[in-house]
């Protein structure tokens, strides 16, 4: 391991705005925040929202800066990525975003039902494998999860530059008969809401620059099965 992911790691250690739990912690059972991030970590009631797969936090960071009224939780599994958005956070004394390091898989293990607003993928692996279908985020093993923690009618936002990966959220929200909300292929050329325009990772402005468009779907859950499309294999 480099001497800087090594600095990196020893830095997380003392951040105050990352969680970074041990498997043995969450693996079967509740942490203790669960149900408690808004009295415990956040000390408001502000609505909370997840950036899942958040890499370097680019994301969450300015989705935090620019709602301060809302409260946000990056969550990925690695660490010397997650330390740039919180080393941002702190030097910038952003009070309303954290950062969790976990799996995906383990997201239950942290929410309560009810204690999450939104929900935002940006540019998540796409898993162009078929046999890996099902480890989208989007994916029918993971609606189900969010759904355990998310408030009625909470909002799911998937922000893309990969077409299969939106082709394939889309046609299971439709499959799913799931509340639709919003759904472009192209969003910078479609959309006008600066509220969805005005935030860019890195890479979002590399697909840009390269003149790769960029799709974005917002959806709701409802309390039914949520089952795979029938040509999930061919996506």
């Amino acid at each position: 391991m480099g001497k800087n992911k090594l600095m990196r790691f020893a830095q997380m250690e003392t951040f105050t705005n990352v969680i970074q739990p041990d498997l043995d912690e969450v693996l079967n059972k509740d942490y203790p925040l669960k149900g408690n991030w808004n009295s415990s970590f956040f000390k408001n009631n502000n609505p909370i929202v997840l950036e899942l797969g958040c890499g370097k936090g680019e994301y969450t960071v300015g989705l935090s800066r620019k709602y301060p009224e809302k409260n946000f939780i990056g969550i990925d599994i690695k660490g010397a990525r997650i330390w740039r958005g919180a080393k941002t956070a702190l030097e910038d004394k952003l009070t309303n975003v954290g950062f969790l390091r976990t799996r995906i898989e383990h997201i239950c293990s942290f929410f309560a039902p009810g204690e999450v607003s939104e929900i935002w993928i940006t540019f998540p692996d796409p898993q162009m494998k078929k046999i890996r279908a099902k480890k989208r985020l989007t994916s029918s093993r993971f609606l189900p999860r969010y759904r355990q923690f998310l408030k009625k009618d909470g909002i799911i936002h998937l922000k893309t530059d990969n077409s299969l990966l939106y082709e394939y959220s889309h046609s299971l929200c439709e499959y799913n008969n799931l509340n639709i909300l919003k759904s472009t292929n192209d969003l910078y050329k479609t959309e006008s809401d600066e509220n969805l325009l005005s935030i860019q990772t890195f890479y979002e402005s590399q697909f840009l620059a390269q003149g790769i468009p960029i799709k974005y779907l917002r959806f709701t859950l409802h309390d039914g099965i949520i089952n795979e499309p029938p040509d999930t294999d061919n996506k």
